[in-house]
């Protein structure tokens, strides 16, 4: 019998940061958090995809910052005094990657147990939602939990600006 090659990522019960796009709550594991900031300024860089807000300096470190909302096909918006900009570190084939991704807001660190996560929906055909890891059930409301390693193809990371390192 055959396997198939693609394997299935469910979420681990552990700690979560939670966060808000466009109304909605999301959730990403901790350890993958360096740290959060507020959106500082970004410079753009040309030719690459509208995605990518740019690079910022990170105490002398560039690294790329790209803006969720444009990754997962939302609407664009002004930053507000609430918009985040989460430092991550990726995991790319045995070395780290270190990006910013820009959120509306950062909510609260949540502790979610393997009883209140809930395997991702199939929505079927030719949607790509191999990010989402996992649904927490917090209470009444509902956190979609991403495999932040996975919201970014390898390709989409090494034409990153400050990957060439």
């Amino acid at each position: 019998m055959a396997m198939d090659t693609q394997t299935l990522t469910i979420a681990k019960p552990g700690k979560y940061l939670s966060f808000i796009l466009a109304g909605e709550e999301y959730g990403l594991e901790i350890l993958k958090v360096q740290e959060i900031n507020g959106v500082t300024e970004v410079t753009r860089v040309p030719r690459t995809p509208d995605y990518v807000r740019g690079v910022i300096n990170l105490r002398g470190r560039v690294i790329p910052v790209v803006d969720l909302r444009g990754k997962f096909g939302m609407e664009r918006v002004e930053d507000t005094e609430k918009t985040c900009c989460i430092v991550v570190q990726l995991d790319r084939r045995g070395a780290t990657v270190t990006m910013g991704v820009i959120v509306d807001d950062v909510s609260e660190v949540l502790n979610i147990t393997e009883e209140q996560i809930a395997p991702p929906p199939s929505f079927g055909g030719d949607m790509d939602a191999d990010f989402i890891i996992g649904m927490g059930k917090l209470d009444k409301r509902v956190v979609i939990l991403l495999d932040i390693d996975a919201v970014l193809g390898d390709d989409e990371i090494r034409d990153l600006p400050g990957q060439s390192d």
